[in-house]
């Protein structure tokens, strides 16, 4: 490998099968198509999620957070605009986590475990932007 000290990357240009590049796309949406099915099977819970975070009005939010996971889960599997649906992902996991994990002010018996799913959560938005990054690099190419 031929990585300089500066680029976490190798300039080695190998490319990963394609098959592992998807299956690792899909191990990535895991969460959102899991949470999009089961509050669209399932809409009076996705509804009462919605509430419990206080967004309001909590039928169209929970209508368009089950949008927004299957949609920008589908656009990353599909390869259809992978880097806007990476984007979508990352911003939605990076509100939500604030929104949800907010561990600094969780009681003494929770702060462990919210603190970890808060940085798990970074990580997510980190590979969404991985994702994107690497999608727009892939276009520009001749």
């Amino acid at each position: 490998m031929n990585a300089s000290p500066a680029s976490p990357i190798s300039q080695d240009h190998r490319r990963m099968p394609r098959w592992l590049q998807w299956i690792a796309l899909l191990l990535l949406c895991a969460a959102y198509l899991q949470g999009g099915l089961v509050k669209l099977f399932n809409f009076a819970g996705g509804v009462a999620e919605m509430q419990h975070f206080g967004l309001t009005p909590a039928g169209p939010m929970a209508a368009a957070t089950i949008a927004l996971e299957l949609g920008a889960s589908m656009m990353i599997l599909l390869g259809l605009w992978r880097w806007l649906g990476a984007l979508v992902l990352a911003a939605f996991t990076l509100a939500a986590t604030f929104l949800a994990l907010r561990f600094w002010i969780a009681p003494p018996e929770a702060r462990f475990m919210m603190a970890n799913a808060f940085f798990e959560h970074l990580g997510l938005v980190g590979g969404f932007l991985l994702v994107a990054w690497h999608d727009l690099c892939a276009r520009s190419r001749p």
